[in-house]
């Protein structure tokens, strides 16, 4: 098996109308998910409810998640923190072009 060495930020898409979402790594228990976002909202009303724990970080750029207990978050690059399963939550704004990695634990 050759070793390949990959990178976060190689070909990242620029002012895209839709997120893109790109699993790096996944297996029966763990997946790793790098996120671009430009300028991204969750649409009004929806709410993420994942079966699976999330630790997330944002690597460039900045955003505001938001609990459904009312509660917002600011995270800027560098900030990073775990969603546990079933805490509804939704993206209340990005920054453009921000890059989150997401790692889910099934």
């Amino acid at each position: 098996m050759a070793i390949s060495v990959k990178n976060i930020f190689a070909r990242v898409p620029e002012n895209n109308a839709e997120e893109e979402f790109v699993t790096l790594f996944e297996n029966s228990s763990l997946k790793i998910e790098r996120i671009v976002s430009h300028s991204h909202a969750s649409p009004e009303g929806f709410w993420y409810d994942q079966a699976e724990d999330e630790w997330v970080i944002i690597l460039r750029g900045e955003a505001t998640l938001e609990f459904a207990s009312g509660e917002q978050v600011e995270m800027g690059e560098g900030d990073y923190l775990t969603i546990p399963r079933h805490l509804k939550h939704r993206v209340r704004r990005t920054a453009p072009d921000t890059i989150w990695l997401a790692v889910y634990l099934k």
